[in-house]
């Protein structure tokens, strides 16, 4: 690889919307894939090398700031930069009515889904420079029933994002904000068990949709 290389990170690689925006950016871009899952990282990894594209592979928790620091390290000192940052990852609560909140499950999906944004956006900011572009994805269900943890904590992802959009409008890196389409992913089917999937949008469709417009 070249210092033209261009790179692509993605946190929340390893399946659904992550994985087809992943496959769909190879081989354009050397793709970084960050996910707690192994094997799904190792089978997204094969369907890159299929299409000729090459993925460094990274199983690892979001939510340790350690381990997002040694990432972000690694990627600094190998290529010196980012291109696309495309941050999928989420923690998805299940549905319970507010009174009756865990608050380990809060912690979880505050630290996962609020807390690593937070930690991951000065982390990532430098590798990308004032010509990187970080996209985040929205999910509004803040204020809905049953949707306490999720729509809260979601909320505050895209409260940073919102931020951070403004404050680099001038100055770079471009943030950018996307609503994806109902998919058949395993956060949906959380949320929305027995459904009609196959009339939701596949994640490869969405994945080139999504990128066509940024």
């Amino acid at each position: 690889m070249t210092d033209q290389t261009k790179i692509a990170l993605i946190t929340g690689a390893s399946r659904g919307l992550g994985a087809a925006l992943a496959e769909a950016l190879a081989p354009e871009y050397h793709i970084v894939a960050v996910a707690r899952t192994t094997g799904g990282l190792e089978e997204l990894d094969d369907r890159i090398q299929a299409k000729g594209g090459a993925a460094t592979l990274a199983p690892m928790d979001i939510a340790d700031p350690n381990a997002m620091a040694t990432l972000c390290r690694g990627i600094h000192d190998r290529w010196g930069k980012v291109d696309l940052w495309l941050h999928t990852a989420i923690h998805t609560s299940a549905l319970t009515p507010t009174h009756f909140i865990d608050p380990k499950e809060w912690a979880k999906a505050l630290n996962t889904n609020a807390t690593a944004t937070s930690v991951l956006i000065p982390y990532v900011a430098p590798l990308l420079g004032e010509s990187g572009h970080a996209v985040f994805f929205d999910d509004p269900k803040a204020g809905e029933k049953f949707y306490g943890i999720y729509g809260a904590t979601k909320g505050a992802q895209m409260a940073l994002a919102r931020s951070w959009q403004l404050e680099t409008e001038r100055t770079g890196p471009r943030v950018s904000i996307v609503e994806p389409a109902p998919m058949p992913t395993a956060v949906r089917a959380r949320f929305h068990p027995g459904e009609d999937r196959g009339a939701l949008t596949s994640p490869t469709d969405e994945a080139a949709r999504i990128l066509a417009s940024l």
